[in-house]
């Protein structure tokens, strides 16, 4: 018998994408029957992590679109709470020894993208500045959320699967877990992504690799294993 992780775990990995073939559609009245209790909170949709720099994807970008569709559908629907948490680094921050300096405050890669920024209802979202890939470390996330008690569901997007978007829709999580509260945290799967590093690339030039299609798939399921729940879509 194969010790190797691959053998020992292909029936998994053909049960996951299974399972994320299966995700199902949410429709809009569904995930926000009372729009003034829902808010969408969107993680690290930035020109540094879309377009330009060196952490930029091109994967990344093309959840742009997908999430301009969404905002307009619920802001329409009554929808009125947007928050962006975002890099806005120092630039001699601590997290740059992990990552390649990237989206420094001040600099083109830390602002918004320019698709979100043109929406009418731009100047009514909350930005959230964040030094790390914490999305409530030191961000003002939880003093938002306790100012807005009524607020009992959460609608999680942006970037990385994997890394701040899975932070992000964990805490939203684990916070209403610890207080008791039921509160919905929902991800769209068509609203998140992560970077591609293949292993060739990680080999000649140091660093991780980082296989985007798995580990976009296996945060998805371990969201959904705590109780987040997770959708191909939500669709008006």
């Amino acid at each position: 018998m194969s010790h190797k992780l691959s053998h020992r775990s292909q029936a998994f990995l053909d049960y996951l994408e299974d399972w994320q073939a299966g995700l199902p559609v949410l429709p809009l009245d569904q995930a926000m029957p009372e729009p003034h209790k829902v808010a969408i909170v969107s993680v690290d949709v930035i020109e540094g992590f879309c377009r330009i720099g060196p952490l930029s994807s091109s994967r990344v970008a093309g959840i742009i679109e997908p999430i301009v569709r969404l905002f307009n559908a619920a802001w329409s629907a009554g929808m009125h709470h947007i928050l962006l948490i975002q890099d806005n680094h120092e630039p001699d921050a601590i997290e740059f020894g992990a990552y390649p300096p990237h989206c420094v405050r001040g600099t083109p890669e830390a602002e918004t993208v320019a698709e979100l920024k043109a929406l009418p209802f731009f100047d009514q979202m909350v930005v959230l500045p964040k030094n790390s890939v914490s999305t409530d470390l030191n961000t003002g996330l939880d003093a938002w959320m306790d100012a807005h008690p009524q607020i009992d569901t959460w609608i999680a997007v942006g970037d990385c699967t994997d890394i701040c978007t899975y932070q992000l829709a964990m805490h939203l999580r684990m916070a209403a877990n610890s207080r008791q509260l039921h509160h919905r945290v929902i991800v769209p799967a068509d609203c998140v992504e992560t970077y591609d590093r293949p292993i060739a690339i990680a080999r000649e030039q140091g660093g991780f690799a980082h296989d985007g299609d798995l580990l976009h798939t296996v945060f998805l399921y371990h969201m959904a294993l705590n109780g987040v729940e997770v959708a191909k879509k939500i669709e008006s």
